[in-house]
């Protein structure tokens, strides 16, 4: 038996009980996570008891935080996740994680051994099968953040100017924000029915909404915080809010702008290349031929 089949046959043998773990006809959902949907949001997670998720689970944590961290990520996971709208803990997204990675590298080790490939792409396929797995879920974790932020950017203006024709028809700022999150569609509807959520739950008005923005982290929405903020000082917060969803509008309108100018000076760099190649090509044939006739060629 060669001295590499005996480590690879134990990592297959463990990784296969822990997919097998994973899989729901496999093994019974233990109660903790089936009452999970129903738990109130903050609440902590009963750990699983499964004795070798229990084992596992800090080994994930603890090289999902580092290759986060390599790729220049500084915030935490928990708030990443909320950031794109997820229900699932970090914990259960770190899992996930080491399981796909842990099976990219079984399925590493058995096309090497069917194979019998070069040392050099041996490697290549050891080192860069889990590390593929484990950096896709975080590559498709920041697009679901940056979509949901363009989407809330461009619902922002038009929920901001409801709400001001809200409060200033003599709506209070819980029902302003629960009607909105009833009556609207699209993304902006989850994020206030989450706040007015958090508001029933027994959260004050301002930190619910200070939650929201910092959750969501978009400039535009930490100024109208601010001024959802003012609710209960100033007399007139309907004409603030109307100057900040013109704000909002506006700066939406600029950013439209550049993408727009920056789409059209994309359009001229194949427009250039397809210019310069047949000119570059034109210009080589008298210079070769010059170039012969002074070295004498």
């Amino acid at each position: 038996m060669n001295i590499l089949e005996v480590p690879a046959l134990l990592l297959l043998l463990v990784g296969s009980g822990f997919v097998l773990s994973e899989v729901r006809w496999f093994r019974r959902t233990p109660l903790a996570t089936r009452l999970a949907p129903y738990r109130p949001a903050g609440a902590p997670t009963q750990a699983s008891g499964n004795a070798l998720r229990a084992m596992l689970l800090p080994i994930a944590e603890s090289a999902g935080n580092r290759l986060s961290s390599a790729l220049g990520v500084k915030e935490g996971l928990a708030i990443r996740l909320a950031r794109a709208g997820r229900s699932e803990s970090a914990t259960e997204f770190r899992m996930r994680q080491f399981s796909r990675a842990l099976l990219a590298l079984l399925a590493a080790l058995a096309a090497v051994f069917m194979t019998s490939p070069p040392l050099l792409f041996v490697l290549v396929m050891l080192i860069g099968a889990p590390l593929l797995a484990a950096l896709a879920p975080e590559h498709r974790l920041d697009t679901e953040i940056s979509h949901r932020r363009q989407a809330i950017e461009a619902e922002l203006p038009v929920v901001t100017e409801q709400l001001g024709i809200l409060l200033g028809a003599g709506y209070s700022l819980p029902a302003a924000l629960n009607r909105l999150a009833l009556r609207s569609s699209g993304a902006m509807a989850k994020e206030l029915l989450a706040v007015v959520q958090d508001i029933r739950r027994g959260s004050g008005e301002i930190q619910a909404l200070l939650n929201w923005a910092t959750a969501v982290d978009l400039p535009s929405l930490d100024g109208l915080v601010s001024v959802l903020a003012l609710h209960q000082d100033a007399s007139d917060l309907g004409a603030l809010i109307s100057e900040e969803a013109k704000s909002i509008r506006s700066d939406a309108h600029r950013t439209t702008i550049e993408s727009i100018e920056r789409r059209s000076q994309l359009v001229w760099i194949p427009v250039t290349v397809a210019t310069l190649v047949p000119g570059l090509i034109l210009l080589a044939v008298p210079f070769t031929a010059a170039m012969s006739q002074v070295t004498g060629a």
